[in-house]
């Protein structure tokens, strides 16, 4: 069974941040994918238990020499067909929480979060972007949030998470007009995975609508069923789950 008909066969993957929850889940599902035929699953503190199509890497997206040195380890092995960059933080105990109010905004904390949501990201792509497969479909993906869209936000609040995701979506658009002169029929684009029930959702899931909290596994199939879907030409773009465009 394969959710990726659109691409070729013996396809080779990364997925950075696979202690999280959606970053586990894409490892496991593409486990099960008769297409994928190897994964580098890539997180800061990897188990080392390699096993079948599994490789299991170390990186750390807020250290360039360690992305660089995955990127290394990864491309020995081959070009890449698919990368999803599943990493991001929305709060992390009471050093950092969304903010309520502009009275709230901590530089400190500010900085971290766009170090993790945007500028690590765009130092993967750096990295592994050159190791795409040419010649045919290949996709860089990164995890974005509807919360990042500047025309959507009407509730104002949560200025680092909102900014950190609003200026990830323009690396991911400047990116892919650079990537498609050397690469034209790859495909770089942000992925919104819904609210998933995972622990950077966990304290905010009361507030969610009935049957609009995604168990990874659902959340990552429609996301996975999105990267299939999409061409070159819609490169640069950020989609929800349900493969409907955001506006950003």
């Amino acid at each position: 069974m394969t959710l990726l008909t659109s691409f070729p066969e013996n396809l080779s993957v990364a997925v950075v941040g696979t202690s999280g929850g959606i970053g586990s889940e894409f490892v496991r599902r593409l486990q099960e994918d008769d297409r994928v035929t190897c994964i580098h699953s890539l997180s800061r503190n990897p188990s080392g238990d390699s096993t079948g199509k599994v490789i299991d890497r170390h990186i750390d997206i807020c250290d360039e020499e360690s992305i660089n040195a995955a990127a290394a380890e990864v491309s020995a092995t081959g070009k890449l067909d698919l990368v999803v960059v599943a990493t991001g933080i929305l709060h992390r105990g009471e050093v950092i929480q969304p903010e309520k109010s502009l009275r709230d905004i901590e530089p400190g904390a500010m900085m971290d979060v766009f170090r993790i949501n945007a500028i690590g990201p765009a130092l993967v792509a750096k990295a592994f972007l050159p190791h795409m497969r040419p010649g045919t479909k290949s996709v860089f993906a990164a995890l974005s949030a509807r919360v990042g869209s500047i025309s959507d936000n009407r509730l104002g609040g949560w200025v680092s998470y909102r900014s950190s995701k609003a200026a990830l979506n323009m690396i991911l658009k400047t990116l892919s007009i650079e990537h498609a002169r050397r690469f034209p029929e790859s495909i770089v684009a942000g992925l919104h995975p819904g609210t998933v029930d995972t622990r950077l959702s966990a304290p905010f899931q009361r507030r969610v609508p009935e049957g609009k909290l995604f168990t990874p596994s659902k959340s990552v199939d429609h996301m996975l069923s999105v990267i299939d879907r999409l061409t070159p030409q819609e490169s640069g773009g950020v989609f929800a789950w349900d493969g409907s465009p955001i506006e950003y």
